[in-house]
C-alpha cells in the first residue's frame, strides 16, 4: 500500500477530491461574498479592497478547477 513512485500518478484520490472540493466551495462562498458586497458599498477605498478579494477567490476558483479538469497542467 506504501508504494514510492519516481514520478507522481496522475490520479485525484477520493480524499483529495473531497479537499478540493471543500477548498472550492469555500472560495466560492467568499468570492460571492465580497463581489457582492463591493457592488453595494458607496466607499470608494472599501469597494477597492473587496474588489481587490474578489479577485483573488476567483483566480483559487480558476486555479482548483484547472486542476479538476486538466490535471493541474498550465500552472
Amino acid at each position: 500500500m506504501n508504494e514510492i513512485y519516481d514520478v507522481v500518478p496522475d490520479i485525484i484520490s477520493g480524499k483529495d477530491l473531497d479537499y478540493l472540493s471543500d477548498m472550492f466551495n469555500w472560495n466560492y462562498g467568499a468570492y460571492k461574498s465580497s463581489y457582492n458586497a463591493a457592488n453595494s458599498v458607496e466607499d470608494e477605498e472599501l469597494k477597492s479592497v473587496l474588489t481587490k478579494a474578489s479577485n483573488i477567490f476567483e483566480g483559487n476558483l480558476n486555479k482548483i478547477l484547472n486542476i479538476l479538469c486538466n490535471g493541474g497542467e498550465n500552472e
